[in-house]
C-alpha cells in the first residue's frame, strides 16, 4: 500500500478521473494522500511579449478550480497547479514530495506519439517511483 500518490490530471483530454480516483484509492494505505496534479505549459517567450495579460494565470486558476470541484468532499484529495512541460514537472512534484506511485492515463498512441513521446511515457522515463500507467 502506497502513503503518498499522485494523478496527473490532463482536463482537455476524455478520461475517467473518477475512475482513476477509484483505482489509486484501492493501492492507498490507511491515512494516505492522493494528490491530484495538472500543469500548466510556459507560454513561449515569442508568444508572451505580444499577450497583455497573463493567460497562464487564468488558465491556471481554471485548472485549480476545476480540480477542486473534483476533490470537493473527499478528504483524502489534495489538488496541485504546476508550471512547465508535464513530463518533467510530474516527476520532479513526485520527488519534492516523496511520492510513491504515480497513477497516470495513457490515451491510444497515435503516429505522432511515436515521433515526440507521450506525457505518460516521459513520466515514466523520468520518474524514481513507481508508475502505473491506466489505458
Amino acid at each position: 500500500m502506497y502513503k503518498n500518490i499522485l494523478i496527473p490530471v490532463a482536463l482537455d483530454h476524455d478520461t475517467d478521473i473518477q475512475g482513476t480516483i477509484a483505482i489509486a484509492r484501492r493501492l492507498l494505505a490507511d491515512s494516505g494522500k492522493i494528490t491530484l496534479v495538472a500543469v500548466v505549459e510556459d507560454v513561449p517567450v515569442h508568444v508572451a511579449e505580444y499577450v497583455t495579460f497573463e493567460p497562464a494565470e487564468h488558465i491556471r486558476e481554471d485548472l485549480e478550480q476545476r480540480l477542486r470541484e473534483i476533490a470537493k468532499g473527499q478528504g483524502d484529495l489534495e489538488v496541485a497547479v504546476l508550471s512547465g512541460k508535464p513530463g518533467v514537472a510530474i516527476p520532479d512534484l513526485a520527488s519534492e514530495t516523496s511520492a510513491e506511485l504515480i497513477v497516470i492515463n495513457s490515451h491510444k498512441p497515435g503516429m505522432e506519439d511515436y515521433f515526440l513521446g507521450s506525457t505518460a511515457s516521459r513520466v515514466v522515463r523520468r520518474s524514481h517511483c513507481a508508475v502505473l500507467v491506466l489505458r
